[in-house]
């Protein structure tokens, strides 16, 4: 049996290629996910790379929606829409075509090698917050408190809006159109 609807926080990155075209269709590929509704977008900011070697500005963005998916079924799920972009893990925090990450699931808690929940790093990382807070002024990050008063004590200077916007399609949309 499914789980319950819960609501899911995904973060969305990408400095190779055509990152808005892969953006976008990241945002598709999720939205056909059987078990998960992407519901909102924040707009695309531009992001300085943190940590890892010398590399492009990323493009960088949150997406709101609800889920059935058990925690390591969206981690699957997301991991074969970052292969579908040409994905690769060849250096740590290095470029990459596109980034899906699990920021929250609801109250939900994980902390396994594969995956934790809420993102171990998200509290500290303006380019998650700064998209967060655009699309959901009210967010909380789990064991964290308030999006907005974590960005209050943070640099984010390195986060900078675009006039880039992604499309989110609406359930029972054709996802290939």
């Amino acid at each position: 049996m499914r789980d319950e609807w819960r609501e899911v926080v995904l973060g969305l990155g990408s400095n190779l290629g055509d990152s808005i075209v892969i953006l976008q269709g990241a945002v598709h590929d999720l939205a056909a996910v059987e078990g998960l509704e992407v519901t909102a977008s924040s707009a695309v900011f531009e992001t300085d790379p943190v940590g890892g070697p010398e590399q492009p500005m990323f493009l960088n963005a949150v997406l709101l929606g609800r889920t059935t998916l058990r925690n390591h079924e969206l981690l699957a799920a997301g991991q074969e829409v970052e292969q579908h972009w040409q994905r690769t893990r060849d250096v740590r925090w290095g470029p990459r075509t596109l980034d899906v990450d699990i920021i929250a699931m609801g109250d939900e808690r994980a902390d396994d090698p594969d995956l934790t929940i809420p993102h171990r790093l998200a509290h500290e990382r303006p380019f998650v917050l700064v998209p967060w807070l655009a699309v959901d002024p009210e967010a909380e990050l789990i064991g964290w408190g308030s999006v907005a008063a974590l960005l209050h004590d943070l640099d984010a200077s390195g986060v900078r809006p675009t006039d880039l916007r992604l499309d989110v399609p609406a359930p029972g949309e054709d996802h290939d159109a």
